[in-house]
């Protein structure tokens, strides 16, 4: 999630690869309200697709409009999306919902669901739709946390201060849920509303963790030395698609481990991942040596969709979504349009497809939330 890796981030993505998640572009916090992103007056007319994506990518409509939006996920009864936001007014990432659907089909504006203070990532809903849930550095400090160190090369902060949140849709009732000292981000629950899965680095490494949905009953599924995050539940909650990255040679695990030291990670080859509910039978499912990242389960519990710059690798801004069996077979590419595409989920039912693009951008680098019809 851009305070977490890849944003599990959007800006930092089509910045940085020279781009969420969750690195970004980052700038300090400045006093005074926190402005929501604002819709236009009316929806930005032509045509948002290209060609090649009509096979599964129908109706699509832009949902935000600005600055940099990302990591939009359904409620599940899908009639809503909490999703991350930075742009004019809003130096770091805050969260907010929206709606998906409209009477009048006019954007609206999204409402405001955390504290408007630090940076947040990762936000996901309760399957009961009466609590969020969220990471946030506000209780460390009101301020946006302090660009990494680019020294080392480009490279992406871990930053210690994230701990898990959950509150009311409205942003009332905060509760803090994580407490061990370190990075703990990049949650999700599972749709029965039980067990919640996370990265933390408590153990000194970037691992995925479980705990109950009230915080109880911590366990370690992730051991590997190296990244291990992004994770997400399958429908049925016995499975965890993730991404990770395992230094291997004396040189590549030295890096890691003294960036790591410094609260920093450098991105490389990140691949998706797949393991059973309680960390066990870890396989990994592509193989391609590019940037993989975003993985989301489709609801057939077969196949994922997740987000990899495997056909342009030398483009730092190039992503696009792909589909792939568990198994590593069936490939599928599902956008063409340059620059960023990444993020997707399914809604509950299958029928549709959200996603964070660059496409039909007013700015360089400008993200914003997409919402298409899925077709088969």
């Amino acid at each position: 999630m851009t305070g977490s890796i890849f944003r599990r981030s959007a800006d930092g993505l089509s910045w940085s690869f020279v781009l969420v998640a969750c690195a970004s572009v980052l700038s300090c916090w400045v006093s005074g309200d926190t402005v929501p992103p604002t819709p236009p007056p009316q929806a930005t007319a032509g045509p948002l697709t290209v060609p090649e994506e009509a096979k599964h990518l129908k109706n699509v409509r832009q949902l935000t409009f600005g600055g940099q939006s990302a990591e939009a996920y359904f409620s599940l009864d899908n009639k809503y999306l909490i999703f991350q936001h930075q742009g004019e007014g809003v130096p770091c990432d805050q969260i907010y919902t929206i709606a998906v659907d409209m009477p009048d089909g006019k954007p609206v504006t999204p409402k405001l669901v955390s504290t408007g203070k630090g940076r947040t990532t990762c936000a996901y809903f309760f399957p009961s739709g009466d609590r969020v849930l969220f990471s946030s550095t506000h209780a460390a400090s009101p301020d946006c946390p302090p660009k990494p160190d680019y020294s080392h090369g480009y490279v992406w902060p871990i930053y210690d201060s994230y701990q898990i949140y959950t509150a009311k849709p409205d942003g009332s009732d905060l509760k803090q849920l994580t407490h061990a000292h370190g990075y703990n981000a990049e949650s999700t629950i599972t749709r029965d509303g039980k067990h919640i899965v996370f990265t933390s680095t408590r153990n000194g490494d970037l691992d995925i963790y479980t705990m109950n949905a009230d915080g109880s009953s911590v366990k370690q599924l992730t051991g590997e030395l190296g990244y291990d995050g992004g994770p997400f539940w399958s429908y049925d909650g016995k499975k965890i698609v993730y991404r990770a990255e395992h230094p291997k040679t004396p040189e590549e695990i030295s890096d890691y481990k003294d960036l790591l030291s410094k609260g920093l990670i450098r991105p490389g080859n990140l691949e998706i991942w797949v393991m059973n509910a309680d960390g066990s039978n870890k396989h990994q499912v592509t193989r391609n040596g590019a940037a993989n990242f975003a993985p989301y389960w489709h609801p057939d519990g077969k196949r994922i969709a997740f987000a990899s710059n495997m056909a342009d690798p030398k483009n730092g801004r190039d992503f696009d979504l792909y589909l792939i069996n568990e198994d590593g077979t069936g490939l599928e590419r599902l956008t063409y349009a340059p620059d960023f595409d990444a993020f997707p989920m399914f809604s509950s039912d299958g029928k549709r497809l959200v996603w964070a693009s660059n496409r039909n951008g007013k700015a360089p680098h400008e993200t914003n939330l997409f919402l298409a019809d899925w077709s088969e």
